[in-house]
């Protein structure tokens, strides 16, 4: 008889609470540092209940100064520290693009490996809850264009709470990026919850007809657009890609090469970002497996609005999925 193993069921942003507790339970190094992340509980509540655990010296409530905490995180890190850094959402960490750029992802490479920056840093990105134009893009193709940063997007709540512990084991610095969208899904956590690996994509859903490759929020999209595609006859395999940089090449390829097709489906823009990047090393790798060409579904190239049915109309959505899949096999024109 098989024995289905225990799970849990929580909220993506109680996954990534545990995930930081379960960290600073086991290692007294492990600390958070950021915007209102102690008192207040983080600015999308992930670290509710962290301070009166472990006490001001290892939550952190930082100044509005993104340069300035996530040079502490740095120097914290080279010290011998592994401190989390949170950075409320994505925009803001551009204050911080000279810290994360040109300290944290080159001291390792230019010391001659004789210095690591064992740093995770944490930010919410994307949109969908009418935050306007500085609080809502989706910039993972950025930090994912720097060598010397592992760049990881959990969309699932056991990634949620597993990614952590397995970023703060590396060597190098780690940025996690957590969809804004995801902090209220819920889904099952193994027990006992144990930490994920940060190397490879998985494949969410099998297929045989075109891949659909994504990561982050936008897996959902994908799994429900498989969804109405398999009502209609079409099998689509779904690839979640976990980790940006560096891409899992081999799990995608493997796929396209079997389906022969593949739409890439990124809440980034179109131009020079994931969906770029994704479908050049396709095209690449698997032009001869191909029998249409590499689809994208991407947001469109605005500042992202603040009323709703704009910031909607500029999103990827089901709607554009399947389009996108039914073109890649000859269904629509």
């Amino acid at each position: 008889m098989t024995v289905m193993p225990d799970v849990q069921v929580l909220s993506f942003r109680d996954a990534v609470r545990e995930g930081i507790r379960d960290a600073m339970r086991r290692d007294e190094r492990v600390f958070l540092m950021g915007e209102d992340v102690g008192r207040y509980g983080g600015g999308f509540g992930v670290s509710l209940g962290l301070l009166e655990e472990f006490g001001e010296e290892r939550v952190r409530d930082t100044p509005l100064s993104e340069s300035g905490f996530v040079g502490a995180g740095i120097g914290a890190a080279l010290g011998g520290m592994r401190p989390i850094v949170e950075i409320m959402t994505v925009n803001f960490s551009l204050l911080a693009l000279d810290q994360i750029l040109n300290t944290a992802a080159t001291l390792r490479h230019m010391s001659g490996g004789q210095f690591n920056v064992p740093l995770v840093i944490r930010m919410t990105t994307g949109a969908g809850r009418q935050l306007a134009a500085q609080h809502s893009h989706s910039l993972e193709g950025f930090y994912a264009h720097i060598p010397g940063l592992r760049v990881v997007s959990p969309a699932t709540v056991e990634d949620g709470f597993g990614m952590l512990a397995t970023a703060l084991e590396d060597p190098d610095p780690v940025v996690i990026f957590e969809h804004g969208s995801l902090y209220n899904e819920k889904g099952e956590l193994p027990q006992p919850a144990a930490p994920v690996d940060i190397d490879f994509a998985r494949v969410r859903r099998g297929g045989d007809d075109l891949t659909l490759i994504t990561h982050g929020g936008s897996l959902r999209l994908c799994l429900t657009a498989a969804d109405q595609l398999a009502a209609d006859g079409i099998s689509a395999e779904v690839i979640d890609l976990r980790t940006l940089r560096p891409l899992d090449d081999q799990t995608v390829m493997a796929s396209v090469a079997r389906t022969h097709r593949a739409v890439v489906v990124d809440e980034g823009w179109r131009s020079v970002g994931m969906s770029a990047e994704v479908a050049a090393r396709v095209a690449e790798e698997c032009f001869y497996d191909l029998d249409a060409p590499v689809g994208r579904v991407a947001s469109v190239e605005v500042p992202i609005p603040y009323p709703r049915h704009l910031e909607q109309a500029a999103l990827p959505s089901v709607e554009r999925v399947v389009a996108a899949a039914e073109r890649a096999v000859g269904r629509r024109g």
